[in-house]
């Protein structure tokens, strides 16, 4: 039997731009529970403005996201705070506090948003730092470990929450391809763990290929999406010049790694 495709975030008819300046248009696409879901295309091309538009950092000139088919630039303030609340964001840089302890950095939202005693909260974090391999971390300061430590201590706190949908802004930028290969293992990881539907942003191309099963192109040209589905299946079955040049990086190669 053929598995029921359920739309958690459906993005409808969406203009984005700054001032006079058109970023994307028309944009309109779903993100289905469970998948791992990228946005990917050149530099440039709008991949962080829709992601901002996602997750309310900007309002979108146009068009509606919905989650779960409630319009979220159309709901009220409060509304749109518990919409948020199911959200866990890892930022490109990680965004960690610097003055605080990877403990205190994903104790933080616990404090803020659950009503949890101090005791369950230390639980909570160590439970989400073992989660991420990070399991005896916790008094350690962002500056104290290395790059690809500070993203899965990022992780963690995005997922600190237990949130039903996790975006992730560049996630393998500044890593080497060992960090980088062990966080999409742990992408994969946290969305079967947690359940959680992932929208990652990325223009990694073994990233791509190894964590995602549904995408959407921008292209900077058109101001549009030109390709959406499936990243092996573009990579196998487009026609497009553009789509081609991006997932082969000009050259006609496998998909694996």
């Amino acid at each position: 039997m053929d598995k029921i495709l359920q739309p958690v975030i459906e993005v409808r008819n969406l203009d984005l731009a700054y001032d006079d300046y058109v970023v994307m248009q028309g944009l309109g696409f779903r993100v289905n529970k469970g998948d791992i879901f990228i946005i990917m295309g050149a530099s440039g091309c709008g991949k962080s403005t829709l992601l901002k538009a996602l997750i309310g950092l900007k309002e979108p000139d146009k068009g509606e996201v919905l989650y779960d088919g409630k319009s979220f630039w159309g709901a009220g303030t409060e509304e749109q705070d518990m919409m948020m609340r199911r959200f866990g964001v890892l930022y490109q840089g990680g965004a960690l506090w610097s003055s605080f302890t990877l403990g205190e950095n994903i104790a933080l939202p616990l404090q803020l948003y659950s009503n949890l005693s101090a005791a369950q909260i230390r639980e909570e974090v160590e439970l989400k730092l073992a989660l991420v391999g990070l399991s005896g971390y916790a008094e350690f300061y962002p500056s104290e470990i290395s790059g690809g430590m500070r993203k899965r201590a990022s992780l963690a706190r995005a997922i600190a929450l237990e949130p039903d949908i996790v975006f992730f802004d560049e996630p393998s930028a500044g890593l080497d391809p060992v960090s980088a290969r062990m966080l999409d293992d742990l992408i994969l990881q946290m969305r079967d763990a947690l359940g959680a539907t992932v929208v990652v942003v990325t223009h990694e191309l073994p990233s791509i290929f190894a964590i995602g099963n549904n995408s959407v192109f921008l292209d900077e040209e058109s101001k549009s999406i030109i390709a959406s589905g499936n990243p092996k299946d573009l990579l196998n079955n487009s026609n497009d010049p553009r789509v081609i040049q991006f997932l082969t990086r000009g050259e006609r190669q496998g998909a694996g790694r």
